[in-house]
């Protein structure tokens, strides 16, 4: 998985691991530990079942040449409703955002997230630079879990995720100093990262 910033052997998260020295594609995307913001993960995930890719050759993210407008959450079309495989569509007409984008597809009705909230999600990654899904636990069939606001993933989902309620499908768009910053785990430096996201579930801080 993609979202830890560093793997941990002591880390009480079950079966969650990052792939380290990788120059390919991480299959596994939403977790994020503080090894500096240069070189996180998103989020280091149970054991990925999928092989690899080669990173995408071309124009270095941040570098294409600017449409003159940036794109809103409207100009990024997402299909699929709470519990399926979402599928994410990146516009040519527009800049990636600069800003942390989150909004609600779905609204669930659940407890809201907070920090030390532990979250059970559901996640599909896609890179803005080449529109490729790079991560999803839906294709691995099993949740992303972690504890919002402890540093362990990339700040787009530390800040990202606060205040989503249970049974909420969400849209994510982190810029690249919120994501991965000059790059790691298979993302090219300064990459906007597109998330669609489902809390499949809010669980007190205090709860085991």
């Amino acid at each position: 998985m993609i979202l830890y910033r560093h793997y941990n052997r002591s880390d009480n998260l079950r079966g969650m691991r990052t792939f380290a020295k990788i120059t390919v594609a991480v299959a596994g995307v939403l977790a994020l530990a503080a090894c500096g913001d240069k070189g996180q993960d998103v989020a280091a995930q149970p054991t990925p079942t999928k092989t690899p890719a080669p990173p995408s050759v071309g124009v270095p993210a941040g570098q294409a040449p600017s449409k003159g407008k940036e794109c809103t959450a409207e100009d990024i079309k997402t299909t699929g409703k709470f519990g399926e495989v979402p599928t994410i569509t990146i516009p040519d007409s527009c800049d990636p955002p600069k800003k942390l984008l989150a909004v609600d597809l779905t609204k669930g009705d659940g407890p809201a997230a907070k920090a030390g909230s532990q979250l059970e999600m559901n996640y599909s990654l896609v890179t803005w630079s080449d529109k490729k899904k790079l991560d999803s636990s839906f294709d691995r069939g099993e949740t992303f879990k972690l504890v919002l606001g402890q540093g362990r993933v990339i700040k787009g989902w530390d800040q990202g995720l606060v205040g989503i309620k249970q049974g909420t499908r969400q849209l994510l768009v982190i810029p690249p100093d919120l994501g991965y910053g000059q790059g790691g785990q298979g993302i090219q430096p300064n990459e906007t990262l597109v998330f669609v996201v489902d809390a499949v579930k809010v669980g007190d801080p205090t709860a085991p």
